[in-house]
């Protein structure tokens, strides 16, 4: 059923299985705007037709975080079931890595930020790094969560690495031994990332990858610009990126020479 308040009427329409089972007409007065859409699952349609309330609350709460200032109630008003949340970040994504960064230890305060736009396509990223040993990238297209990434990740990636690298031998802090690779960069980096675009092109049915190549040249632009100026003006957060990845790198190096040799006495053995 969908429901629209609109100029003091409500005017509602009914649909069944794709076809309509009520054209729109008038059904009351109102005092309210917008619409209203309610809807039962079609037991023939799916095996199971019971809604899991945490599974509709986190997708709601990755919504409220994805659209900075939107208010997003959930509530179950199931016997026995009830409850509900009210969600609403200001703070948009950046309270969603500190949200992400809740039980973990942050090795700098706040959490960098940066946005860019170019013609219809707009980007946004946050991100900040912990001194946990994993990493945690969050990527959105259109709000559409794209669990194996694409062309925005690939973009924020390249570009993390390359300026990082630059700041290290500008700061004389990598030395021309040192040998930092990306996933060295990313150890313990908590990001999120969000795209709008007019076009969004997936790949695959489930929309789990982001294709559109000019995605990545945007969010590329905007990490290589806005990275290298916040660096420069916070030298300590540099600092203390640059030797969490050295560390990150030298611990890699230790771990392969470690199994060169245990491969070494097996042969020899």
């Amino acid at each position: 059923e969908v429901r629209v308040h609109k100029e003091g009427k409500i005017y509602e329409m009914k649909f069944s299985r794709g076809k309509v089972t009520q054209p729109m007409q008038v059904v009351g007065d109102t005092d309210r705007h917008g619409t209203e859409v309610v809807f039962k699952p079609d037991p023939e349609m799916f095996e199971i037709t019971e809604y899991n309330y945490e599974t509709l609350h986190t997708r709601m709460r990755e919504e409220a975080f994805l659209n900075a200032g939107l208010r997003i109630h959930t509530i179950d008003q199931r016997p026995g079931r009830e409850q509900h949340d009210d969600m609403c970040y200001e703070g948009g994504i950046k309270e969603f890595v500190t949200w992400l960064n809740r039980s973990k230890t942050p090795i700098h305060n706040g959490v960098i930020y940066m946005a860019g736009q170019r013609e219809d396509s707009v980007a946004e990223l946050a991100f900040q790094y912990t001194d946990s040993y994993s990493e945690t990238i969050l990527s959105f297209a259109n709000n559409v969560h794209t669990p194996e990434g694409g062309m925005h990740e690939t973009g924020f990636k390249q570009a993390l690495t390359t300026t990082l690298n630059a700041y290290g031998r500008k700061m004389n802090i990598l030395k021309d031994g040192d040998e930092i690779k990306g996933e060295d960069y990313r150890e313990g980096l908590t990001c999120v990332i969000s795209v709008k675009l007019t076009d969004a092109q997936f790949e695959g049915q489930t929309k789990a990858k982001l294709g559109n190549s000019e995605i990545r040249t945007l969010v590329n632009a905007i990490v290589s610009e806005k990275l290298e100026i916040y660096l420069e003006e916070n030298p300590a957060v540099g600092r203390a990126i640059l030797d969490k990845a050295l560390t990150a790198s030298r611990a890699r190096e230790a771990a392969r020479k470690a199994r060169e040799s245990i491969r070494r006495k097996t042969a020899l053995g």
